[in-house]
């Protein structure tokens, strides 16, 4: 038996064809960099998103960094971002000369908890920096509210959350710009590395549209400092396929949630909220117990690509820890990050897959009760 963490190998198998036409329309035409499916791909998810531009760039973390660059986010600049993230998010931050301040999550949801970020607001601060994490919206009504009070810019991380909605809106156009992954394993993904910023500020566009090509619109005419980061043609064509996908996938997920709800409702295992007004997607489906790593060992094990996003917060990361602002302590990170766990999702797990995955955890959890100092016997 092996169940991965999300079954790429089904996904591709499934749109082989119409992959391999696509790029082979590519190398008939030669126009690998910035080409007609990046154009094609930028209005398509422009208009998916809601918003008035897209630029794809070559990843998520190129997403965010120049999104902030360009919104003139810089040296001095306090930025407030969530302890229990990727480090990606902390390190746009950092790359623009800002400092990043780490605030607690939302114990619901595990988005942003928006008490902590009004109290972490000073003089410095210029932006906040939501993460949809795992694919729920964070509660951008109270974000944008605690930036139009105090002047402050909104950036999105969208990176694990394409085509989530909040109040029936997508995400990526609730503040002043998004940043989008496209990595393989995210719920739009491409063949490798990728990224996207998304915004209805034209101003915005217009330069990020020069920056990410070496600061030029004009072949050797450079009017910023840019960069060299760019979405490449082939990316955008499986992305043109894939968005055409991505709600039914979305769905899938969304009833593979469902599956395994009911599956381990009952079993004395924290499983993830649900938080009104606000469209899951289930890039990831994490639950939390105690022993977690016991738990993980006991999974791979049997065979199951179990994961833990993420094991680390960012205050305890090496490369940040000196140079990231704590103005509070961050129990309710330190203490997710030693009890999540990934369980295997995606649009192309089967219901017999989840039903597997949730007896093992289940029983697994029942048979070490005893480790959670004499709990009661917990039913699979």
């Amino acid at each position: 038996m092996s169940i991965p963490l999300v079954n790429l190998q089904r996904m591709h198998d499934s749109m082989r064809d119409e992959i391999q036409n696509a790029i082979n329309g590519i190398l008939d035409r030669g126009d690998f960099i910035l080409g007609d499916e990046v154009k094609e791909f930028e209005m398509e998810f422009a208009e998916y998103c809601g918003t008035k531009h897209c630029i794809g760039v070559g990843s998520g973390l190129d997403a965010l960094t120049i999104s902030l660059r360009g919104l003139g986010i810089g040296q001095g600049d306090e930025v407030i971002v969530q302890a229990n993230t990727f480090v990606a998010t902390a390190l746009a931050v950092k790359h623009v000369g800002a400092t990043p301040v780490l605030v607690d999550h939302d114990p619901e949801g595990y988005g942003l908890d928006t008490r902590r970020v009004a109290e972490a607001v000073t003089d410095k601060t210029k932006a906040i920096l939501p993460v949809h994490l795992y694919g729920q919206p964070s509660d951008m009504d109270e974000i944008n509210e605690i930036a139009r009070e105090n002047d402050l810019l909104v950036i999105e991380d969208g990176c694990q959350a394409h085509g989530a909605r909040y109040k029936g809106q997508r995400v990526g156009g609730l503040g002043d710009a998004g940043a989008f992954s496209f990595y393989p394993g995210k719920n739009l993904g491409g063949l490798g590395d990728g990224g996207a910023i998304v915004t209805n500020n034209d101003k915005l566009a217009e330069w990020v549209r020069s920056a990410r090509n070496y600061g030029s619109t004009i072949k050797y005419h450079h009017t910023v400092q840019g960069f060299n980061s760019r979405l490449d043609s082939i990316q955008a064509a499986v992305l043109r396929i894939k968005l055409r996908k991505l709600d039914d996938w979305n769905a899938k997920r969304q009833h593979a949630a469902t599956v395994y709800r009911k599956f381990l409702t009952g079993s004395a295992i924290d499983l993830p909220t649900q938080l009104t007004g606000r469209d899951h997607v289930y890039h990831l489906f994490v639950v939390r117990v105690p022993r977690r790593d016991d738990l993980l060992a006991h999974l791979h094990e049997k065979g199951i690509g179990a994961g833990v996003h993420y094991p680390i917060s960012i205050n305890r990361q090496i490369a940040m820890e000196d140079c990231c602002k704590v103005p509070q302590p961050l129990p309710e990170s330190e203490t997710l990050c030693d009890e999540i766990i990934s369980l295997p999702i995606g649009p192309f797990i089967t219901e017999d897959e989840i039903e597997t995955v949730a007896t093992e955890v289940a029983t697994w959890v029942k048979e070490n009760a005893h480790a959670r100092g004499g709990a009661a016997p917990i039913p699979v």
